[in-house]
């Protein structure tokens, strides 16, 4: 299945979009920018004093990412420092030893005793990891070769036929291996094609070339895998910004008190923490799941919405209300108007103590305006989506569905991509915890428009943003693959018989690359059971789940689901796979089982409730 930004259903934009969007933002998106902006000043008045973040000092940014990509001395153990540097490309273990090598510095100038060369921890890994990108680099070069003869008969043919050219989204290569092969072909930044479309404003298609092992989405993969896949992405992320020349600052956000309210200036992972008690598995505040819910039913057909401020008298005493009644059930919504509840909407985003986007990466989503290659850039929000907590990534995930589906509905409510976007971008980057270089004095029109650019992106392309890259995911297998093999031994002979046998039983079974029965467990509230699937080489996730809801609706196993009337309700269930190179994984429907058995010969498949449904 091919991701792309519009196509699928869980997409919102048609593939119109853009014909019905101004390529530019007019006066009045200008306008209501800037009135967003002093709104955001006037209401950071009071603490204006004090910033609850602070830029890290001399050596702590370096510590701070050392430690946040798992690699840090005082955490992580020496055999887990070897197992993660093992699954690094070329490039991204040269972005580890620049920082390596500044943290050493650092140290040095810290401390009044020389201290010991912190690459001294690193040589053998980093030696090795060397070596194997060595050995994979012609790899890497194939496939990027591979999909770019793919994207130039594409292109051809759709300059023939005059058509807005598609931008082939690679996710099979590390991004930052991406822009080390085309800044050595000098074919970045002088892609005249891409800087036609970047010039004119205009959005193209993306599509991501089919993958056998179908789509991996963020919520598809256990916590434990997320959070190598963090670590993985911060090194990608860093590497590719090396490249590209941005130089990033994090900011630490330090202590503050919290006020005692419900809703409103609450962190994002207490709101969801305290709202999980009241209905277990949800992954957004509920307060927030109510206001979306009231402006898809009401407003999104309001001239204006989001756009028109609403009376600020009403939304105070709408404000109080909500915090002394929205968890006893009640408030009143039907006292609500439209405009109030978008202006509640953006002034829960605001009041948060931490940005959305979080301190830490609030200037790198920023920094993303300063990349002129649209791949580049979309490269970098989806690496830094990753790196989002949960409640973060879930939240701004749920804001942006509700934002593509006021653009959809422009034709009533007068509010397209570009306007939505430039109301938006200032609540989303500009925070009184984070000094922002967004924010500028005077109506300057650059500024404006770069930042509601990324908010553009943002909204169009989300879908895309939300997948786990291809190769974020081998490297996530590769570890765990090398984490079970006892990596702490380096003697290349242990090494190579390891090796060896790890090779031999991937290779066993293709020797009968005919068809073969896999035996999938069924854990289900009420119902356990196994059953067997022949398994071919064209056989899809879909094939075995149509065979599971079958055998389910003719055995003794599915009285538990009969109905009072005497028919058959079935659950939303998904098959996952557990065990061997990952921890737990759900499939994608379009996922080739046959590629799948070869790749984690050792996983169990597991049909049971999807998770999606568990938090419905």
């Amino acid at each position: 299945m091919n991701v792309e930004s519009s196509g699928d259903p869980r997409d919102l934009q048609p593939d119109s979009l853009d014909l019905l969007t101004p390529q530019q933002p007019d006066s009045l998106c200008l306008e209501s920018f800037w009135s967003e902006v002093e709104t955001i000043r006037s209401d950071s008045e009071p603490d204006s004093s004090r910033r609850d973040s602070r830029q890290s000092e001399d050596g702590e940014q370096e510590e701070l990412w050392l430690q946040d990509a798992g690699l840090s001395p005082l955490v992580t153990g020496e055999e887990d420092k070897a197992v993660l540097m093992s699954t690094l490309t070329k490039t991204q273990a040269a972005a580890v030893q620049r920082r390596i090598d500044s943290y050493t510095c650092s140290l040095r100038k810290r401390n009044k005793t020389p201290a010991p060369h912190v690459r001294d921890l690193f040589t053998p890994p980093i030696a090795q990891s060397a070596v194997e990108t060595h050995n994979s680099e012609p790899d890497t070069h194939r496939n990027m070769e591979s999909v770019t003869k793919k994207q130039r008969s594409a292109v051809s043919s759709q300059e023939t036929q005059g058509l807005q050219m598609d931008e082939i989204f690679i996710t099979d290569v590390a991004y930052c291996e991406q822009a080390a092969i085309l800044l050595k072909q000098a074919k970045l930044p002088q892609n005249n094609s891409s800087q036609c479309r970047r010039d004119d404003g205009a959005l193209p298609r993306v599509i991501c070339p089919q993958c056998r092992l179908g789509v991996t989405r963020v919520l598809d993969l256990s916590q434990q895998d997320m959070k190598k896949v963090r670590q993985l992405a911060l090194i990608d992320m860093t590497a590719l910004c090396d490249l590209l020349g941005l130089e990033v600052k994090r900011h630490k956000t330090s202590k503050r008190k919290i006020p005692e309210n419900c809703l409103f200036g609450v962190p994002l992972a207490s709101l969801v923490e305290s709202d999980q008690k009241i209905k277990p598995n949800t992954q957004i505040p509920l307060f927030l799941q109510t206001l979306l819910s009231f402006l898809e039913k009401k407003g999104l057909d309001s001239e204006g919405i989001l756009r028109v401020p609403g009376s600020q008298s009403r939304i105070k005493v709408l404000q109080q209300k909500l915090e002394n009644s929205f968890y006893s059930g009640s408030f009143s919504w039907d006292e609500v108007s439209p405009n109030d509840a978008a202006a509640l909407l953006k002034k829960f985003i605001r009041e948060l103590p931490a940005p959305l986007l979080t301190a830490e990466h609030l200037n790198s989503f920023s920094a993303v305006r300063d990349i002129a290659d649209l791949k580049q850039k979309l490269h970098m929000l989806n690496l830094l989506v990753l790196l989002l907590p949960e409640p973060n990534g879930n939240t701004l995930k749920a804001l942006l569905e509700f934002l593509s589906k006021v653009v959809l509905c422009e034709r009533r409510n007068r509010m397209n991509l570009w306007a939505v976007s430039t109301i938006m971008a200032p609540n989303l980057f500009l925070h009184k915890a984070v000094p922002s270089k967004l924010a500028v004095d005077g109506p300057e029109k650059g500024q404006a428009e770069r930042a509601a650019d990324i908010m553009r992106l943002l909204i169009r392309y989300q879908d895309l943003l939300w997948t786990v890259p291809n190769f974020l995911l081998s490297q996530v297998r590769k570890l765990n693959e090398n984490s079970s093999r006892c990596y702490q031994f380096y003697d290349k002979r242990i090494k190579h018989l390891l090796r060896k046998i790890h090779t031999d039983s991937r290779d066993k079974p293709d020797k009968n690359s005919g068809e073969q029965c896999r035996t999938v467990k069924i854990q289900l509230a009420d119902v356990s059971f196994s059953m067997e699937f022949r398994l071919t080489i064209n056989s899809r996730a879909s094939d075995l789940m149509s065979q599971f809801y079958e055998e389910l609706d003719a055995s003794d196993n599915s009285r538990g689901l009969l109905k009072r009337n005497g028919s058959k309700t079935f659950p939303y269930c998904a098959i996952y796979e557990v065990g061997g190179n990952i921890g737990e994984h759900c499939l994608d429907p379009e996922t080739h089982l046959f590629d799948l058995y070869n790749t984690n010969p050792s996983g169990e498949w597991i049909i049971k409730l999807s998770s999606s449904s568990r938090g419905q």
